[in-house]
């Protein structure tokens, strides 16, 4: 009888500390973990070694500029265990292998890619893909766009044409932006609803750069960025610009890890 009794209290200990945990769960972020890497035509590194230098970020995403085209990023995928792709058909400024690609761990789907309009070389474009991450949707975009002023750029056509129209509720755009924190075009995706994910990480980007590795007396200071809409209420708690040895692009790659909330505050609706 006394087995049958601590055997009864047991299972009602697990049981009840099972309700603990699902009770909890709801109120525990989901954190995504994403990067951003201008691989400038894999013209110094193999998709393999591209793949090798994400390993010990365990990333959910990755967004690629400048990527050739046909299974390159399935390759870096397959290094990474990450067997979800998707390749633009627009390449930069119509170069050779300068693609907008997608790489993710969930499958991806609603595959789009948007040519943005302005000044400056043409044609530019983001792609765009949705996932879902421990249930929930996220919309992910990867753009390379040329530097620009507030209302005449890609930057500009991105935050009125193509920002707008998206209905996911959690949005994450990345890309190569060709303008600094701070440049009218970068205030006018502000201005859409976006924070970057350098103001939560509080880095000093006036001693950094992403631009350029190679020749750093003559780099653009930081030009690839990570942003989220901030009608999710998420934050950024981990990311930055990732430092090699042995620069693989002319760019350096960056990441961040996003922490949205499970759920999102209801709108409060005017008088």
């Amino acid at each position: 009888m006394r087995v049958i009794k601590l055997l009864s209290l047991f299972v009602t200990c697990l049981f009840g500390a099972t309700l603990c945990l699902a009770d909890s769960e709801p109120d525990k972020p989901i954190s995504v973990r994403v990067a951003s890497y201008n691989v400038e035509f894999s013209k110094s590194a193999t998709p393999e070694q591209i793949g090798e230098l994400f390993k010990p970020y365990k990333l959910d995403i990755i967004g690629f500029d400048e990527a050739p085209d046909g299974d390159w990023t399935a390759r870096v995928g397959k290094v990474l265990g990450m067997p979800h792709s998707f390749v633009g058909k627009i390449s930069s400024a119509n170069h050779k292998d300068k693609y907008k690609t997608i790489l993710s761990r969930t499958p991806l789907e609603g595959t789009e890619e948007y040519e943005l309009s302005g000044r400056g070389w043409t044609p530019a474009s983001a792609v765009r893909a949705t996932t879902k991450i421990e249930g929930t949707s996220f919309a992910f975009y990867s753009l390379h766009i040329s530097k620009s002023g507030a209302m005449d750029g890609h930057a500009y056509s991105l935050a009125t044409e193509v920002l707008p129209k998206e209905k996911t509720e959690r949005v994450i755009v990345v890309g190569d932006f060709n303008n600094n924190m701070g440049d009218p075009a970068i205030d006018t995706i502000e201005a859409a609803g976006y924070r970057s994910t350098w103001a939560d990480l509080e880095i000093d980007l006036s001693k950094e750069y992403t631009y350029n590795a190679l020749d750093p007396q003559k780099n653009l200071g930081v030009i690839d960025h990570i942003f989220y809409n901030t009608s999710a209420g998420p934050r950024s708690t981990d990311g930055g610009i990732i430092e090699l040895d042995k620069p693989l692009s002319d760019h350096k790659p960056i990441w961040a890890e996003i922490a949205f909330p499970r759920k999102l505050h209801a709108q409060t609706e005017a008088p």
